[in-house]
């Protein structure tokens, strides 16, 4: 036997019922009256409804159904029909009579279609009144539910699709209706559980399991700066047919009686933004870049516009007098608003705030102040004519004022600002802008200490160099130093061109291992010892020795040098090395050649001889002497470097200066780990 499940209907044809439609829970009957009013149709929901099969009523009178009034006069199926042609839609309810012979109060609906042969059927649909009466009251209730309940109600699809919601819930979320439908959940709630929330419902769809009355605390998009619990409860929804299981919700605001629960969810925020502020604030020991990163962790989670500007003090020693006015220097900017807010945080670089400005009052305490931007605060604080007119147009109700103190000195102030959409700071808001602007001012003072010391150690660097070599007919030179980037301290490289008896001269590149201000140090006394040394005329082997033991008794722990001694008379070259790279020969036809076979110890080891090798450089021959940071980098070992310089070399020679352009730019990147020092000496031959 067929089975009547809805897959079985679906085989046998196109049409079947609907589960949860309408029609399981009102019964219809349908049934046609002629034009002689007699019953010439007979649906199977009439026998359920009035008691007659089939047989029993067709071609008989429709007073069978709707019987005369007691009183006389044309039957009621006779005035339902007469109805139903004249009006060509008829509705109404009748007292219709079952074939127990009690009575029934129905529901009519009546309307005429064309029949065999042109003649007219009316067409009758009949349903039991209280049936009707529950299911309009059950529709009624919901939709005044809908339209008044204060409890938020939506409806979501399989993939959590808003399709449809009460306007309790669009106030709650802050978005009119109409933004609601059609996006995800996830585009209108912000949570910061990890997306516990969302699964739950997924959890819902999936496995068809209500929950009821959990707590949820969560902000929406409509208002991103409120916290609030709400009491959720969700259940599976079964849609019309072939469409997907959804989600019906009931979401209750409980943030009042929940307020531990506002104040926990704040509290992450807070600990979340700080913990994406220490990892985004300090990243370089970049003044200016340090200052951005905190304009970037502040906007648009904890304000809505912010700048950074430092202070510019005639003496940072002297310390803040009140009487005394603060000229600060922005070095970064940031907002969400639209112009002129946009003008107003990055139109202005150097700013003036008079004795008894709010800058003032906050630098006393040295603690955050928040001030409202009103008119005093125009007057007393704002002097720049165009500043406030962009100030008071640009949304911005109330401003934060924070100091960036670190060891005891005033670095520079933050300002955050916060339109009339948001609420005004609060004190746990000062709490956090007073860590925000604590943690940058350290990163800031550490930037600024470095880039002191950096300065320091670079223009000591450069003072210890030659500011003149020693050429002359025999030798033509380029040289190069260019210093770590400012990701990197200043090291300790060297290279010095000396003059020798005879017409000779000394080639000597060093490097100190280390930086900063020692290593330049050290670098400089290396330097000038090795050009005392040199000048006496010493084989390079028995100067390394004399300068290995400088290093010693000046504390210099690792050193590499590299000493060549050139006679352009005979070509006779004699090289001795302590632990530095080698240097490279390119012969005229284009050779190159690696000297390789005196590598040496560094210096500062101390205790092992160093020793000389000897070879004849003929005309026209190219020395190249280098430092380490040429060929080492992060992404390539020494050896790779020392291939593609020997490659560059070997190229057709440009004149010196190009030469050493071009090793540069290949052998350089943009961002050095390391100092580099290149020197190129094109030999000649003295004519006898």
């Amino acid at each position: 036997m067929p089975s009547d499940r809805p897959s079985d209907a679906r085989a046998r044809g196109p049409l079947w019922s609907e589960p949860g439609s309408l029609l399981e829970h009102v019964g219809v009957a349908v049934f046609g009256i002629d034009d002689d009013n007699r019953i010439c149709y007979w649906g199977p929901g009439a026998q359920d409804l009035f008691g007659y099969p089939a047989a029993e009523a067709l071609s008989r009178p429709g007073a069978l159904l709707l019987p005369a009034p007691p009183g006389g006069g044309p039957d009621a199926c006779a005035r339902l029909a007469e109805r139903g042609r004249s009006l060509g839609y008829w509705r109404g309810r009748l007292h219709a009579a079952h074939r127990d012979g009690t009575a029934l109060d129905c529901g009519f609906r009546a309307f005429p279609v064309t029949g065999v042969g042109g003649h007219s059927v009316v067409m009758a649909l009949a349903s039991r009144g209280d049936e009707l009466d529950r299911v309009k009251t059950n529709l009624a209730f919901l939709d005044a539910l809908f339209e008044t309940c204060p409890i938020g109600l939506a409806m979501f699809d399989e993939e959590l699709r808003y399709l449809h919601l009460n306007q309790a819930l669009a106030d709650m979320n802050g978005l009119p209706i109409e933004e609601h439908l059609g996006r995800r959940l996830a585009e209108i709630m912000i949570t910061s559980d990890g997306g516990e929330y969302e699964r739950m419902l997924r959890a819902v769809v999936a496995e068809g399991k209500p929950v009821a009355g959990v707590r949820v605390g969560m902000r929406t998009r409509g208002h991103p700066d409120r916290d609030k619990v709400l009491s959720v409860s969700f259940f599976p929804l079964t849609q019309a047919v072939g469409t997907r299981q959804g989600v019906g919700g009931l979401l209750v605001d409980v943030t009042d009686r929940e307020q531990a629960i506002v104040e926990a969810t704040a509290t992450r925020q807070r600990l979340a933004l700080l913990d994406r502020a220490s990892a985004r604030i300090g990243t370089t020991l970049d003044v200016q870049v340090t200052a951005q990163e905190l304009v970037e962790a502040a906007v648009p989670d904890f304000a809505d516009a912010a700048v950074v500007e430092l202070v510019e003090w005639k003496d940072e020693h002297a310390g803040f007098d009140p009487a005394q006015p603060v000229d600060t220097h922005r070095i970064a900017h940031g907002t969400v608003l639209p112009p002129p807010a946009t003008e107003l945080v990055s139109g202005l670089e150097a700013v003036h705030y008079p004795p008894g400005s709010a800058i003032h009052r906050m630098l006393r305490t040295g603690r955050p102040l928040c001030v409202p931007v009103n008119q005093e605060f125009m007057a007393r604080t704002v002097l720049n004519a165009t500043r406030a007119r962009l100030l008071a147009g640009s949304g911005l109700a109330c401003l934060l004022l924070a100091p960036l103190i670190a060891r005891g000195t005033v670095q520079g102030i933050a300002v955050f600002g916060r339109s009339a959409a948001r609420p005004a700071f609060t004190e746990q808001d000062l709490s956090l802008a007073g860590e925000l602007a604590s943690r940058a001012a350290l990163c800031l003072d550490n930037a600024r200490l470095y880039n002191r010391e950096r300065n320091i150690a670079l223009t000591l660097q450069r003072a210890l160099l030659p500011t003149s070599m020693a050429t002359g007919p025999h030798l033509h030179l380029a040289h190069r130093y260019l210093p770590g980037s400012r990701v990197t301290e200043v090291g300790g490289d060297w290279y010095d061109v000396i003059r020798l008896p005879g017409g000779r001269v000394a080639l000597v590149v060093g490097d100190v291992m280390g930086h900063g201000v020692s290593a330049a140090a050290a670098m400089g006394r290396l330097r000038i010892a090795a050009k005392a040394l040199a000048r006496h005329d010493q084989e390079p082997d028995e100067l390394l020795t004399e300068l290995d033991q400088c290093a010693e008794e000046a504390g210099i722990e690792l050193a590499t040098c590299l000493c060549i001694r050139y006679d352009p008379a005979t070509g006779s070259t004699r090289i001795a090395s302590a632990g530095h790279p080698p240097p490279l020969v390119r012969h005229p036809d284009g050779r190159v050649q690696l000297i390789d076979d005196v590598l040496g110890v560094p210096l500062g080891v101390g205790g092992l001889p160093f020793r000389t090798t000897e070879l004849e450089l003929p005309d026209a021959a190219l020395l190249v002497l280098y430092t380490d940071g040429l060929i080492e980098a992060r992404d390539h070992d020494i050896d790779e470097g020392l291939d593609v310089l020997r490659t560059e070399v070997a190229r057709p020679p440009d004149s010196l200066e190009a030469t050493a352009d071009r090793i540069l730019a290949r052998l350089v990147p943009s961002s050095p780990t390391d100092d580099t020092v290149l020197l190129l000496a094109r030999v000649h031959r003295a004519e006898r």
